[in-house]
Protein backbone atom coordinates (compact mmCIF):
# COMPACT_ATOMS: atom_id res chain seq x y z
CA UNK A 1 0.00 0.00 0.00
CA UNK A 2 2.34 2.55 1.18
CA UNK A 3 4.77 1.62 -2.31
CA UNK A 4 1.57 2.19 -4.15
CA UNK A 5 1.31 6.07 -2.65
CA UNK A 6 4.95 6.53 -3.60
CA UNK A 7 4.11 6.02 -6.64
CA UNK A 8 1.31 7.70 -6.94
CA UNK A 9 3.02 10.56 -5.16
CA UNK A 10 5.76 10.64 -7.83
CA UNK A 11 3.46 10.84 -10.81
CA UNK A 12 2.16 13.45 -9.84
CA UNK A 13 5.40 14.89 -8.98
CA UNK A 14 6.65 14.33 -12.81
CA UNK A 15 3.27 16.19 -13.91
CA UNK A 16 4.26 19.23 -11.85
CA UNK A 17 1.25 18.29 -9.58
CA UNK A 18 2.53 17.87 -6.20
CA UNK A 19 4.78 20.40 -4.71
CA UNK A 20 7.44 19.81 -1.45
CA UNK A 21 7.84 21.54 1.46
CA UNK A 22 10.33 21.20 3.70
CA UNK A 23 10.25 21.61 7.56
CA UNK A 24 12.04 21.60 10.84
CA UNK A 25 9.55 19.78 13.02
CA UNK A 26 9.97 19.58 16.63
CA UNK A 27 8.45 15.96 17.26
CA UNK A 28 7.91 13.09 19.92
CA UNK A 29 10.62 10.82 19.38
CA UNK A 30 12.03 12.78 16.39
CA UNK A 31 15.36 14.99 17.24
CA UNK A 32 14.37 18.81 17.55
CA UNK A 33 15.44 20.30 14.30
CA UNK A 34 15.24 17.07 12.46
CA UNK A 35 13.83 17.93 8.23
CA UNK A 36 11.31 16.36 7.18
CA UNK A 37 9.71 16.50 3.69
CA UNK A 38 5.75 17.22 3.50
CA UNK A 39 4.05 16.11 0.51
CA UNK A 40 1.03 18.15 -0.39
CA UNK A 41 -1.63 16.28 -2.65
CA UNK A 42 -2.99 18.59 -5.69
CA UNK A 43 -6.12 20.54 -4.82
CA UNK A 44 -8.22 18.85 -7.27
CA UNK A 45 -8.36 15.93 -5.48
CA UNK A 46 -10.32 17.07 -3.16
CA UNK A 47 -12.01 20.15 -3.78
CA UNK A 48 -13.25 23.07 -1.73
CA UNK A 49 -17.62 23.69 -2.54
CA UNK A 50 -18.10 26.89 -4.62
CA UNK A 51 -19.88 29.47 -2.61
CA UNK A 52 -22.29 30.29 -5.54
CA UNK A 53 -23.30 34.04 -3.18
CA UNK A 54 -19.95 35.61 -3.06
CA UNK A 55 -19.23 38.06 -5.97
CA UNK A 56 -18.23 37.24 -9.49
CA UNK A 57 -16.80 39.06 -12.24
CA UNK A 58 -20.04 39.07 -14.29
CA UNK A 59 -21.57 40.92 -11.41
CA UNK A 60 -23.21 44.34 -12.47
CA UNK A 61 -22.77 47.04 -10.19
CA UNK A 62 -26.22 47.51 -9.09
CA UNK A 63 -26.02 43.78 -7.70
CA UNK A 64 -22.57 44.40 -6.57
CA UNK A 65 -24.04 47.75 -4.89
CA UNK A 66 -26.61 45.51 -3.04
CA UNK A 67 -24.89 43.27 -1.81
CA UNK A 68 -22.10 45.40 -0.36
CA UNK A 69 -24.94 47.41 1.32
CA UNK A 70 -26.63 44.09 3.29
CA UNK A 71 -22.57 42.72 3.47
CA UNK A 72 -22.09 46.04 5.96
CA UNK A 73 -24.44 44.90 8.10
CA UNK A 74 -23.11 41.92 8.52
CA UNK A 75 -20.62 42.79 11.03
CA UNK A 76 -20.79 46.44 12.68
CA UNK A 77 -18.40 48.53 14.58
CA UNK A 78 -19.53 49.31 18.10
CA UNK A 79 -18.54 52.82 19.58
CA UNK A 80 -15.63 51.33 21.64
CA UNK A 81 -14.14 50.48 17.63
CA UNK A 82 -14.81 46.11 18.09
CA UNK A 83 -16.90 44.84 15.77
CA UNK A 84 -19.90 42.25 16.31
CA UNK A 85 -22.33 40.54 14.35
CA UNK A 86 -24.60 43.03 12.47
CA UNK A 87 -28.47 42.63 11.96
CA UNK A 88 -28.25 40.59 8.83
CA UNK A 89 -26.39 37.28 7.91
CA UNK A 90 -25.16 36.22 4.50
CA UNK A 91 -26.43 32.47 3.43
CA UNK A 92 -23.80 30.53 1.84
CA UNK A 93 -24.61 28.87 -1.42
CA UNK A 94 -23.75 26.00 -3.15
CA UNK A 95 -25.25 23.41 -6.16
CA UNK A 96 -25.63 20.31 -4.31
CA UNK A 97 -28.09 18.86 -2.14
CA UNK A 98 -28.45 15.38 -0.87
CA UNK A 99 -31.03 13.55 -3.01
CA UNK A 100 -33.76 11.06 -2.35
CA UNK A 101 -35.84 8.92 -3.82
CA UNK A 102 -39.38 7.59 -2.59
CA UNK A 103 -40.05 4.54 -0.59
CA UNK A 104 -36.75 5.29 1.56
CA UNK A 105 -34.24 4.28 -1.48
CA UNK A 106 -31.50 6.36 -2.46
CA UNK A 107 -30.93 7.50 -5.78
CA UNK A 108 -28.52 5.53 -7.95
CA UNK A 109 -25.20 6.99 -7.64
CA UNK A 110 -24.74 8.22 -11.05
CA UNK A 111 -28.08 10.26 -10.46
CA UNK A 112 -26.43 11.26 -7.00
CA UNK A 113 -23.20 12.26 -8.67
CA UNK A 114 -25.09 14.89 -11.58
CA UNK A 115 -27.56 15.53 -9.44
CA UNK A 116 -27.39 19.92 -9.07
CA UNK A 117 -29.46 22.51 -7.23
CA UNK A 118 -31.84 24.08 -9.83
CA UNK A 119 -31.12 27.56 -9.87
CA UNK A 120 -27.48 26.57 -9.53
CA UNK A 121 -27.01 23.85 -12.26
CA UNK A 122 -25.21 26.46 -14.90
CA UNK A 123 -21.99 27.43 -14.11
CA UNK A 124 -21.26 29.93 -16.70
CA UNK A 125 -21.43 33.35 -14.46
CA UNK A 126 -24.05 35.89 -15.29
CA UNK A 127 -25.83 33.39 -17.71
CA UNK A 128 -29.37 32.69 -15.29
CA UNK A 129 -29.67 33.34 -11.59
CA UNK A 130 -26.91 34.91 -10.10
CA UNK A 131 -28.36 35.88 -6.56
CA UNK A 132 -27.12 36.22 -2.40
CA UNK A 133 -29.35 35.52 0.51
CA UNK A 134 -29.55 37.83 3.76
CA UNK A 135 -31.57 36.61 6.44
CA UNK A 136 -32.54 38.83 9.55
CA UNK A 137 -33.08 37.15 12.46
CA UNK A 138 -34.87 39.43 14.83
CA UNK A 139 -36.66 41.06 12.15
CA UNK A 140 -37.65 37.61 10.58
CA UNK A 141 -36.90 38.97 7.29
CA UNK A 142 -35.34 37.28 4.43
CA UNK A 143 -33.66 39.61 1.32
CA UNK A 144 -32.88 38.13 -1.58
CA UNK A 145 -30.46 40.22 -4.50
CA UNK A 146 -31.29 38.88 -8.13
CA UNK A 147 -29.59 39.46 -11.16
CA UNK A 148 -31.40 37.74 -14.19
CA UNK A 149 -29.39 36.09 -16.89
CA UNK A 150 -29.50 35.92 -20.61
CA UNK A 151 -31.08 32.68 -20.27
CA UNK A 152 -34.03 33.38 -18.25
CA UNK A 153 -35.68 35.31 -21.33
CA UNK A 154 -39.30 34.60 -21.28
CA UNK A 155 -41.42 37.62 -23.20
CA UNK A 156 -38.42 39.44 -25.41
CA UNK A 157 -36.08 41.18 -23.40
CA UNK A 158 -38.12 40.44 -20.28
CA UNK A 159 -37.74 37.51 -17.47
CA UNK A 160 -39.85 34.44 -17.67
CA UNK A 161 -42.25 34.38 -15.28
CA UNK A 162 -41.57 30.74 -14.55
CA UNK A 163 -38.12 31.49 -13.38
CA UNK A 164 -39.36 34.44 -11.78
CA UNK A 165 -41.61 31.96 -9.29
CA UNK A 166 -38.60 29.40 -9.46
CA UNK A 167 -37.10 32.09 -7.06
CA UNK A 168 -39.50 33.07 -4.98
CA UNK A 169 -39.84 29.50 -4.01
CA UNK A 170 -36.30 29.56 -3.65
CA UNK A 171 -36.65 32.61 -1.58
CA UNK A 172 -39.23 32.20 0.73
CA UNK A 173 -38.70 28.51 1.03
CA UNK A 174 -35.63 28.81 2.36
CA UNK A 175 -36.71 31.28 5.14
CA UNK A 176 -39.49 29.49 5.88
CA UNK A 177 -36.95 26.25 6.44
CA UNK A 178 -34.71 29.58 8.84
CA UNK A 179 -37.87 29.94 10.75
CA UNK A 180 -39.53 26.55 11.14
CA UNK A 181 -36.77 23.42 10.40
CA UNK A 182 -37.63 21.78 7.20
CA UNK A 183 -40.32 22.58 5.30
CA UNK A 184 -42.26 21.75 1.97
CA UNK A 185 -43.92 23.81 -0.50
CA UNK A 186 -47.73 23.47 0.06
CA UNK A 187 -48.99 26.74 -1.86
CA UNK A 188 -47.39 29.14 -3.52
CA UNK A 189 -50.21 32.92 -5.39
CA UNK A 190 -48.08 34.61 -7.43
CA UNK A 191 -49.61 37.95 -8.67
CA UNK A 192 -47.47 39.49 -11.32
CA UNK A 193 -47.55 43.11 -11.63
CA UNK A 194 -44.93 44.44 -13.76
CA UNK A 195 -42.16 42.31 -16.09
CA UNK A 196 -38.34 41.95 -14.90
CA UNK A 197 -36.06 43.73 -17.14
CA UNK A 198 -33.81 40.74 -18.21
CA UNK A 199 -30.36 41.64 -17.02
CA UNK A 200 -31.66 43.78 -14.21
CA UNK A 201 -31.35 43.77 -10.52
CA UNK A 202 -34.18 43.25 -8.22
CA UNK A 203 -34.71 42.46 -4.47
CA UNK A 204 -37.01 40.05 -3.38
CA UNK A 205 -38.25 40.56 0.03
CA UNK A 206 -39.48 37.96 2.45
CA UNK A 207 -41.66 38.31 5.91
CA UNK A 208 -42.64 36.38 7.90
CA UNK A 209 -46.95 36.47 8.19
CA UNK A 210 -47.82 33.83 10.91
CA UNK A 211 -47.49 30.36 12.17
CA UNK A 212 -49.91 27.64 12.79
CA UNK A 213 -48.41 24.62 14.28
CA UNK A 214 -46.77 22.72 10.82
CA UNK A 215 -47.93 25.85 8.66
CA UNK A 216 -46.11 28.77 8.05
CA UNK A 217 -47.13 31.29 6.22
CA UNK A 218 -45.22 33.90 4.06
CA UNK A 219 -45.18 36.99 2.24
CA UNK A 220 -42.60 38.02 -0.57
CA UNK A 221 -42.12 40.89 -2.78
CA UNK A 222 -40.16 41.68 -5.75
CA UNK A 223 -38.90 45.06 -6.57
CA UNK A 224 -36.55 47.38 -7.82
CA UNK A 225 -33.59 48.04 -5.69
CA UNK A 226 -35.24 51.32 -4.71
CA UNK A 227 -38.43 49.76 -4.03
CA UNK A 228 -40.05 52.51 -6.80
CA UNK A 229 -41.31 49.98 -8.87
CA UNK A 230 -43.33 46.45 -7.41
CA UNK A 231 -42.75 43.35 -9.81
CA UNK A 232 -44.25 41.04 -7.65
CA UNK A 233 -46.38 39.80 -5.07
CA UNK A 234 -46.49 36.61 -3.32
CA UNK A 235 -48.46 34.83 -0.23
CA UNK A 236 -46.63 30.98 0.08
CA UNK A 237 -47.72 28.46 2.55
CA UNK A 238 -45.09 26.02 3.61
CA UNK A 239 -45.50 22.72 5.81
CA UNK A 240 -43.07 21.37 8.34
CA UNK A 241 -42.02 17.67 7.70
CA UNK A 242 -40.17 15.33 9.17
CA UNK A 243 -36.93 12.72 7.89
CA UNK A 244 -40.26 9.89 7.31
CA UNK A 245 -41.49 12.70 4.75
CA UNK A 246 -38.55 12.71 2.63
CA UNK A 247 -37.85 9.07 2.27
CA UNK A 248 -41.35 8.39 1.33
CA UNK A 249 -42.98 7.11 4.56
Amino acid sequence: MARSVGRICKSFQRLGLLSKQTQLVPFTRVPVGTVRTIVTLPSFLFPQPRDFSLPNPSWGSEMTRMYEHYESQCEVETEGGQKQKGPWRRLPSYNRLLKYATGGVYLSKMIQSKARLFTRNIRNPGAAFEYVLFMNKEEQKCVCILQAGHLLEGPPGHVHGGAIATMIDTVTGTHATFLSGPVMTANLNINYRRPIPLGGTVLLESSLEKKEGRKTFITCRVTSTDGSKLHTETSALFLSITASHLLGG
